[in-house]
């Protein structure tokens, strides 16, 4: 959630006179930065929760917590606009947005047409199960009906399963309305979001579990089953905003430093050790392609 800094609150008696000890700097920062028109961050959404949303005109959510507050770090308003997930990537790759946000996972496809800040949390492989059954690995998913949601990395994934039916559907809703009457049996989707359409329909016949990642000779031997193991979420922008991408990244850093980004995650029903603390195979993926090879990616951990 949006908060006043400690800055402006510390000087907002000084009414107009301060105010603009304030905002003289953070409009100079926001002028600065790559936005299609200055002092704007044009965000391209869909609905997503817990993830993102609009309610009462206000984005919620924990990307848009988080989001809410880079932007007033840098001195940028926020303006919102609501579409599908494909089209919040093409809104972004064709520069009609300045961001996108969401449980957007990393990839080398993505990045070669946007650019990626570093990762404001991670995402561990969770699956929504029809009934009982268990699915503990890789090869318990084989001849079953698999389903992911149009434009996700699981697409890939779930179609490389041997003997499986793999499906993919407009929206989450459609993959939790299969879910629930038996046409699937497992959906992967967010972690956070399986959890809250738990709490929301508790109706819906389905639970949550954690996928153990496969071998790496298994990625070896399928490179999509990648995305059956813990992945890198970050904010998506485009080429052209090389500055605003690296001051994003400055501000999700430093939420992990002053313990903010650990509050916001544990807000949202998430354990901050699952989701703010990488895999150690993740630096790699991103060394020497769309970051330094001395890169690190942020962390909790000490």
């Amino acid at each position: 959630m949006a908060t006043k800094s400690a800055f402006s609150e510390r000087f907002a008696f000084f009414a107009g006179f301060g105010l603009a000890l304030v905002a003289a700097p953070e409009t100079a920062r926001a002028d600065g930065l790559e936005t299609l028109n200055p002092g704007v961050l044009q965000v391209a959404i869909e609905p997503y929760m817990p993830y993102t949303a609009l309610k009462d005109g206000k984005l919620v959510g924990l990307d848009s917590d988080i989001l809410a507050a880079v932007a007033s770090k840098l001195g940028l308003k926020i303006e919102t606009s609501m579409t599908d997930f494909p089209g919040m990537l093409a809104a972004v790759q064709s520069q009609r947005a300045d961001i996108t946000i969401g449980g957007i996972a990393w990839s080398d496809a993505r990045r070669k047409v946007g650019l990626f800040t570093d990762p404001p949390y991670y995402s561990p492989p969770a699956m929504a199960v029809h009934g009982t059954a268990d699915y503990p690995d890789v090869a318990s998913l084989e001849g079953k009906a698999l389903g992911t949601v149009t434009g996700y990395v699981w697409a890939k994934s779930i179609a490389q399963v041997p003997k499986a039916s793999p499906h993919t559907y407009p929206t989450a809703d459609s993959v939790f309305e299969d879910l629930s009457s038996g046409r699937l049996d497992v959906g992967f989707l967010d972690p956070l979001l399986i959890i809250y359409q738990q709490q929301q329909r508790p109706d819906m016949k389905f639970k949550v579990e954690y996928l153990n990642p496969p071998a790496a000779e298994q990625v070896t031997a399928h490179p999509d089953y990648k995305y059956f193991q813990p992945y890198m979420t970050s904010f998506y922008l485009p080429k052209q905003a090389p500055k605003l991408t690296q001051a994003v990244s400055d501000q999700i850093d430093a939420m992990y430093k002053d313990g903010s980004l650990a509050a916001l995650v544990t807000k949202w029903g998430g354990d901050p050790k699952q989701f703010l603390i990488p895999s150690p195979t993740m630096a790699a993926e991103r060394r020497g392609v769309d970051r330094p090879q001395t890169w690190s990616p942020p962390s909790i951990a000490p």
